[in-house]
């Protein structure tokens, strides 16, 4: 299996070579940050055509076919159509929570989007309590949706904010304790040490029962906590025009479209990352020679595989199923989703203690 820590090495010592510590370190950090904002960026164009192609073949249509072959560059008309449109002031709002309310959405994202392991030898952020601080980073974000709900001195606006904040403040709780049923099976909160744990098989495989409900409620509680369908009641079209962000235009609008997007390729790249292995090949214990043609494909084309797999499982549920109350979404997070994933982190520790696991 490549390690793509030997360029990053080689690429150290070579500035440490021609140049003082000091140096080096800030050109590393500012070739880092280019790095994030253009993958950020991209990822965010292709998960935008993605979504509208799956939901077109869900409805059997042929989505965008306009702009380019195969509406390929439609992507692109829009985001040069968002950065240049103007930016409205609106009157009777608090101007300096309102401006800075995109900017807290995109800091949650882009930290959440640093700690994910692209491949053996990429990964930016690798603490001893690196899930921890996913969890930690993530609770940033819903203070910039309230925020921006607030700010805008519109009902609709604070409405879907207030609706937001529940949700997503809700199903925080059951999509922390999948994650820490598999940091109880996996002994470990490093995130590289839980990638290469899964080396001889992923953790949804091994982990019994509890980690396929782990899975299952992570999947659910991860569509509620992106504010995306069934559960998009924050931006209900039909009863609050566009939620928290109606009064929000231009680039300052396409700070929270990019963030939506960019949510669900990081909750999916958290679920590769906790049960399926990540960065890490399909490995079967004593299978020598299938193990050895995996490790062939590239660390980063199974990541982003899995990852681009357990999105199309969220996008699959916003185009199937009906939206929900906001009554019926938060009670089936506090009578139905908590209390089973408390159960389930329960039943995980015994089967831990007892051995019962593969």
């Amino acid at each position: 299996m490549f390690d793509f820590g030997k360029w990053t090495s080689a690429l150290n010592e070579l500035l440490l070579g021609v140049m003082p510590e000091w140096a080096a370190i800030t050109i590393e950090c500012v070739l880092i940050a280019v790095a994030l904002l253009a993958a950020y960026s991209l990822l965010a164009i292709f998960y935008i055509f993605y979504e509208r192609k799956l939901c077109a073949w869900f409805q059997c249509r042929l989505g965008p076919m306009r702009v380019g072959p195969w509406g390929l560059l439609q992507v692109f008309a829009d985001v040069i159509k968002i950065l240049i449109k103007e930016i409205i002031s609106i009157k009777n709002t608090d101007k300096f929570l309102f401006r800075l309310a995109p900017f807290i959405v995109i800091v949650s994202s882009m930290t959440m989007f640093a700690c994910l392991p692209w491949g053996n030898g990429l990964q930016i952020i690798d603490y001893n309590i690196g899930i921890f601080f996913i969890l930690a980073a993530s609770s940033i974000g819903v203070l910039g949706i309230l925020l921006a709900g607030w700010s805008s001195n519109n009902k609709y606006t604070l409405i879907g904010a207030m609706r937001s904040g529940a949700q997503m403040v809700s199903y925080e709780i059951s999509l922390g304790l999948a994650i820490i049923t598999i940091v109880l099976f996996a002994g470990t909160m490093n995130i590289n040490e839980l990638v290469w744990a899964q080396n001889d098989g992923w953790f949804l495989f091994r982990g019994h029962i509890p980690a396929i409900i782990a899975f299952l409620i992570y999947i659910v509680a991860a569509t509620a906590e992106t504010n995306r369908g069934p559960f998009d009641l924050p931006e209900a079209e039909h009863e609050l025009v566009a939620g928290y962000h109606t009064e929000y235009s231009g680039i300052s609008y396409g700070f929270y479209y990019l963030a939506e997007y960019l949510n669900l390729f990081i909750v999916s790249g958290i679920a590769s990352l906790m049960f399926l292995g990540g960065w890490m090949p399909f490995h079967v214990p004593g299978w020598d020679a299938f193990n050895n043609i995996m490790d062939y494909i590239p660390s980063i084309v199974w990541f982003l595989g899995k990852a681009f797999f357990i999105s199309f499982v969220i996008i699959w549920f916003k185009w199937t199923f009906p939206r929900v109350r906001i009554d019926q979404l938060l009670a089936f997070e506090w009578k139905y989703l908590m209390p089973l994933s408390l159960v389930n982190l329960v039943l995980m520790a015994v089967f831990v203690a007892l051995g019962w696991h593969f």
